[in-house]
């Protein structure tokens, strides 16, 4: 797997100058985390709000993308507790397969099982409110996939 250092050479990649983004795809919101620019800690973000069209929920990503010096995006595979593609992971690997095509940067795919169960329990613990917890649960559980991500992949691999 390979990002994309400030859109340079993968070769040039030095995990002390990388900034990743997490994605946690939805049906009705969009989690936004990202890595801190050495690329070793995953930090919530924004919850972007899907629109009818993905091409547009693609360009918000692509405008934080820039806004951010992005240099890869990781999106969330949502696969079933047996590790096998469902509908849910199947429309992840069509939808990725558009950012691949369209946003800037690399586009890779991390299993995100749990990450939302790990989110809210976290949130719980905080005795944060339902309320409260169903407005940022989806970024929260990005950077759980992020992290992960992030743990996961060998610095001089990316």
């Amino acid at each position: 797997m390979h990002c994309s250092q400030r859109r340079k050479h993968p070769a040039t990649l030095s995990k002390y100058s990388m900034r990743s983004l997490g994605i946690d795809l939805g049906t009705r919101r969009i989690g936004v985390a990202m890595s801190d620019s050495s690329g070793v800690i995953a930090s919530p973000l924004t919850v972007v709000a899907r629109s009818a069209n993905h091409g547009n929920d693609h360009k918000k990503i692509q405008e934080l993308i820039d806004e951010h010096e992005v240099d890869c995006v990781v999106v969330g595979m949502p696969l079933s507790m047996s590790g096998k593609v469902g509908p849910a992971a199947k429309s992840a690997q069509d939808e990725i397969k558009e950012m691949q095509a369209t946003l800037s940067v690399p586009v890779h795919s991390y299993d995100e099982r749990l990450t939302s169960k790990t989110a809210n329990e976290s949130m719980m613990q905080a005795n944060m409110k339902a309320q409260a917890r169903r407005r940022i649960v989806d970024k929260i559980a990005a950077a759980v996939m992020l992290q992960g991500w992030l743990d996961h992949v060998d610095r001089g691999q990316k």
